[in-house]
């Protein structure tokens, strides 16, 4: 249910689809629907929700970082940007239908400050290995995200052209060596 309703909003907006299309395109019945979510609202949130980064990337940060700067930032980069763009239906109706979000604006920010919270607290354990100078690991942690979420929505709104003649990957490979140089002491 949670892959049909994205695909069906993405298609035709939230107020263009049923909730039996939903259901249909989901294999399932309505009634079903409604017991498991309450509402077409509630199945888009939680789709949203489900589909977002923020585990995988809790995962990412126990499991595969290597405590080289660059190395870690290529990394991280790399996996954000193949999420948001395996995600990018779910956020293109995020940001077309944001009147149908603004009920749970507040608990959509959990994943960016989620995602936040581990760029900081891994920034601090760099800088207490020596690895990275002194510095407002918060305001790093944004800056480096901000950046990343600014090139993954101007390559979602360039359709698929490069902008500016940049591919994604050159981007994520100079970011991470820009962030590496200012940071590293």
């Amino acid at each position: 249910m949670l892959t049909a309703v994205i695909d069906l909003v993405a298609e035709k907006g939230y107020h263009g689809v049923s909730t039996k299309e939903i259901a249909a395109a989901a294999g399932v019945n309505e009634v079903t629907l409604f017991r498991h979510f309450g509402s077409k609202q509630n199945l888009l949130e939680s789709a949203f929700h489900h589909f977002h980064y923020a585990e995988e990337m809790k995962k990412l940060f126990r499991e595969k970082l290597v405590g080289e700067l660059y190395d870690d930032l290529l990394l991280i980069s790399r996996t954000y940007h193949s999420i948001m763009y395996r995600n990018r239906k779910m956020l293109q109706i995020a940001l077309k239908e944001s009147g149908i979000f603004s009920e749970f604006r507040e608990k959509a920010n959990k994943h960016p400050q989620q995602l936040k919270g581990m760029l900081a607290e891994y920034f601090n354990t760099m800088y207490e290995k020596g690895k990275l100078i002194e510095t407002d690991t918060e305001l790093q942690a944004l800056s480096f995200m901000w950046m990343n979420y600014g090139a993954f929505i101007s390559n979602l709104h360039s359709d698929g052209a490069s902008f500016p003649s940049v591919t994604m990957d050159a981007f994520i490979e100079q970011s991470a060596r820009t962030f590496t140089r200012a940071l590293t002491p």
